[in-house]
C-alpha cells in the first residue's frame, strides 16, 4: 500500500495503480474518452490531464503509475484550458454524424463540449472525405469519425485477429482493414462497444423492417436470452435488471404481429447437441466437438482454422433453429405461406447479421432469418417511436414459442451452452432427474475454464473458452485434453456482444451474466428435456431424422477472405 494526495484528498492505496484507476475507484472524476480496461492505455485523447507535484508539465493519468507521497491535481486553470485545446483537436478529426451514433444520448465528447463550452465546430473536420466501409453487411467503419485512439485495432489483436491496422500516411496515421489475404474480419464486434467515438457501428436494417411492417407483412420478433439483462439499461434501469415484459410491449407497439423467445430454440439446441456429442464421445470420433453456436467463432475457424471444421457440432444455432420453426411449423399451424414471414432476431451480437446470410441455413429456399437487429438498434427504434420501457406495462410472450426452460436462459453467458449440453446429457444417458443441476465450474469470469464431469461410465472432458485469443491457445497447446470445448468469441459470451448497449465493462458484463443465472436458480424447469412446448414440438412435428436434420442441422466450409 502507499500513500498518495488527490485534489486534497489524502489516500492509502494499492501499488500498481494508474492514477485514473485510483481516481475511478475513489469517486474522484478525471474526464477521459479513448480509457478502457479492456485495451492498454495508450494516452490518445489526452483529456486525462493532471498536475503532479515535483513534476514538470501535464500528465496523462490513465498512463500514469501511483508513487508512494505523490501529490496530484486534477483542477487546475491550465490543465482545463489543456483539456478544452484538446477536445478541439478530437472534434477536428471528428465528422460529427449523431444520429446514427451507438454513442447517441450518452456521447462523452459532447457532455465535455457542453460542459466545459467548447465549439466542436470550431476547426475544420480534416477526415471529411475520409471513406466508410462495410464489412460482411455486419458492420460499418466510417472513418471519418475515427479520432485515432486505436482501441479497435487492439482489441482486434486481443482477439488474435488483426483484421484492423494502423497506416501512416503522410503526417496522419490511419486505421484500415488488413489487405493481407490471410487476415479476415469474424464480426464479433468488438471494435463497435471499445470505440468511443462511435466510428463503428452494426448495420442498421431497421428502415427496411419499418417498411415491411407498413405494408402489413407478417412480422415476427425473436428475442436472445442475453437482451433480457441489458435493454433495460438503454432506458435507465440499472445494470442487470430484467424488462423483458416491457420489451415485449414495446416491440408489439411497433405493429410487430408475434414475440417468441430465442431460448426456445436453445432448449432444442441444447437436446441435439447432447445427442450429437454422446455419440461422437461413444465412438470416439470427432473429438473434441466444438459448440457452433457463435457466428464468429465458426467464421474464424472457417478462415484461419479449417482443419478443425469436422469439431463444430452440426447443430444450428439457437435464433436460426427457431426461426426455421416460425417459417414451417408454426407457418403450418397459422396457415400463413413462409414466404409471408419475417423473422427478425433480436440479438446482443453483429456476427448474426453475417450469419443470416449463409446459404447452408436456408430451408425450401427461404431464409430462416430476414434481418437482425443488435439490443442497441431495437432500443434506438423505440425511441424513435417515443416507446419508453421505463413507463410501459409488460406484457408476456406469445405461446407455442415464446416459453423456455432456464437452460436456455444461460445460452446468454459464457459456459451457459455447456452447463445446458451436461444437464441434458445427465437426463439422457442416466435416464432420470439429475439432482446435481449446477455445474458451477463452467461459470465465472475466468478466460478458459476447465473440468471433468462424470456421467455413468463416461468421464466428459469439458472446455469453457471466451475470447478468441484464448481458444487459439487451446487450440495449439491441448486440444486433445479436451472432449467438448464451448468457444464464444465475446468476453463473457453474449452479455459481452458487440452489438450489446454501450459503455461495457467487466462489472456490467458479470451484473448482465448474473442476471441470467438468477433466473435460472429460480426457474421451475431448469433442463431442456423437461420443458413441455419442446416435448411438444418433438411430439407434432420433429417427428423423424430427416424432419429434424432439415431444421435443426447445417454444414460448415473453408472460408476465402471477404473483405
Amino acid at each position: 500500500m502507499i500513500n498518495i494526495e488527490i485534489d486534497g484528498k489524502k489516500l492509502k492505496v494499492e501499488e500498481g495503480k494508474t492514477i485514473l484507476e485510483i481516481a475511478r475507484e475513489n469517486n474522484i472524476e478525471i474526464p477521459s474518452l479513448c480509457y478502457h480496461e479492456d485495451v492498454l492505455p495508450k494516452e490518445g485523447c489526452r483529456l486525462c490531464l493532471v498536475e503532479i507535484e515535483g513534476m514538470k508539465g501535464l500528465h496523462t493519468s490513465c498512463g500514469t503509475y501511483a508513487l508512494d507521497n505523490m501529490v496530484i491535481r486534477t483542477k487546475t486553470k491550465e490543465i482545463l484550458e489543456t483539456r478544452k485545446t484538446n477536445l478541439k483537436l478530437l472534434f477536428a478529426q471528428h465528422v460529427e454524424k449523431c444520429n446514427e451514433c451507438v454513442w447517441n444520448n450518452r456521447c462523452k465528447m459532447l457532455d465535455y463540449a457542453k460542459k466545459w463550452k467548447v465549439s466542436i465546430n470550431e476547426w475544420e473536420d480534416r477526415k471529411k472525405d475520409y471513406p466508410k466501409y462495410i464489412f460482411g453487411n455486419a458492420i460499418s467503419y466510417d472513418s471519418s469519425k475515427c479520432i485515432n485512439c486505436f482501441n479497435c485495432v487492439q482489441i482486434c489483436q486481443n482477439q488474435g485477429i488483426g483484421f484492423l491496422e494502423v497506416k501512416k500516411e503522410g503526417a496522419f496515421h490511419k486505421v484500415v482493414p488488413s489487405k493481407d489475404k490471410n487476415k479476415d474480419c469474424v464480426y464479433c464486434g468488438q471494435c463497435v462497444s471499445h470505440c468511443p467515438s462511435g466510428t463503428f457501428s452494426p448495420v442498421n436494417p431497421s428502415l427496411e423492417i419499418e417498411k415491411k411492417i407498413k405494408e402489413g407483412k407478417y412480422v415476427v420478433f425473436q428475442y436472445a436470452p442475453a437482451i433480457r439483462s441489458s435493454i433495460g439499461e438503454e432506458f435507465g434501469f440499472d445494470y442487470g435488471s430484467i424488462v423483458i415484459e416491457q420489451m415485449i410491449a414495446g416491440i408489439k407497439k411497433l405493429g410487430v404481429k408475434k414475440v417468441f423467445d430465442v431460448s426456445l430454440g436453445a432448449d432444442l439446441v441444447t437436446i441435439e447437441e447432447a445427442n450429437e456429442l454422446i455419440e461422437r464421445v461413444t465412438k470416439k470420433e470427432k473429438l473434441p466437438m466444438f459448440t457452433s453456436c457463435c457466428p464468429a467463432w465458426v467464421k474464424y475457424v472457417e478462415f484461419y482454422k479449417p482443419e478443425l471444421i469436422p469439431n463444430l457440432t452440426e447443430v444450428k444455432s439457437p435464433h436460426i433453429l427457431l426461426g426455421g420453426l416460425i417459417k414451417t411449423y408454426f407457418a403450418e399451424k397459422e396457415k400463413i405461406e413462409a414466404k409471408d414471414i419475417v423473422v427478425v432476431s433480436v440479438m446482443p451480437c453483429t456476427s448474426k447479421k453475417y450469419e443470416i446470410q449463409r446459404e447452408e441455413l436456408k430451408i425450401d429456399g427461404e431464409n430462416c432469418v430476414d434481418y437482425v437487429l443488435t439490443t442497441h438498434e431495437l432500443a434506438t427504434l423505440f425511441l424513435k417511436h417515443k416507446i419508453d420501457l421505463s413507463k410501459i406495462k409488460g406484457e408476456d410472450k406469445d405461446e407455442l414459442l415464446g416459453f423456455s426452460s432456464s437452460a436456455g436462459v444461460i445460452f446468454g453467458s459464457s459456459g451457459g451452452v455447456a452447463e445446458s449440453a451436461t444437464r441434458t446429457a445427465f437426463y439422457k444417458l442416466l435416464n432420470k432427474k439429475i439432482e446435481k443441476i449446477d455445474f458451477k465450474e463452467f461459470r465465472g469470469v475466468k478466460e478458459i475454464k476447465e473440468a471433468i464431469v462424470q456421467i455413468g461410465d463416461i468421464k466428459l472432458r469439458v472446455a469453457v473458452v471466451h475470447g478468441l485469443k484464448n481458444a487459439k491457445e487451446i487450440i495449439e497447446n491441448n486440444l486433445s485434453d479436451f472432449d467438448y470445448i464451448e468457444v464464444m468469441s465475446c468476453p463473457m459470451g453474449c452479455v459481452g456482444g458487440g452489438g450489446q448497449p454501450v459503455p461495457t465493462s467487466k462489472e456490467i458484463r458479470k451484473k448482465r451474466s448474473d442476471a441470467l443465472y438468477k433466473i435460472d436458480a429460480e426457474a421451475e424447469i431448469r433442463i431442456a428435456d423437461e420443458n413441455p412446448r419442446v416435448q411438444k414440438i418433438y411430439q407434432d412435428f420433429l417427428t423423424n431424422k430427416e424432419i429434424i436434420n432439415k431444421i435443426a442441422y447445417t454444414k460448415f466450409s473453408q472460408k476465402q477472405k471477404e473483405n
